[in-house]
């Protein structure tokens, strides 16, 4: 495993945000939080669900378990969001949050083992982990 895997991981994860970014320019309060049917979760829900997910996974990653105690996961599928600038600025507080923690990692660090739930992982398993919650 190469230092390219971590320029390719910055990238790939810039290009999801981009996505999701694009997506919300275009919405409104009132279409982030439609819902389909009561069973659903809305745009406003999910997003809050992965900037959970990115601060409890990526704050202190590498000394701390990803699973952090602060987290409420299940308050994370309330509809909280007043407007769509707050949803924002959490969405961005959550993926400042990744970054933060991978740019800086160098090769030798991809292996290391980190925890979340209590079971190892090496870096670039969270990583590979984190691609498929961000690309919901």
């Amino acid at each position: 495993m190469d230092s390219n895997y971590l320029k390719s991981a910055i990238k790939q994860f810039s290009y999801n945000k981009s996505l999701a970014d694009r997506t919300f320019e275009q919405l409104n309060d009132d279409e982030l939080h439609w819902k389909a049917n009561t069973y659903s979760n809305n745009i406003a829900i999910i997003t809050k669900h992965i900037v959970g997910n990115m601060l409890s996974r990526w704050t202190n990653f590498l000394t701390e378990d990803g699973e952090k105690e602060w987290r409420h996961r299940d308050a994370e599928f309330e509809d909280t969001y007043k407007t769509k600038a707050e949803m924002i600025a959490a969405w961005e507080k959550g993926w400042k949050c990744l970054f933060d923690a991978i740019t800086p990692l160098k090769k030798e660090d991809l292996e290391r083992i980190i925890y979340i739930r209590n079971e190892g992982h090496t870096v670039v398993e969270a990583i590979n982990r984190q691609f498929t919650f961000s690309a919901q």
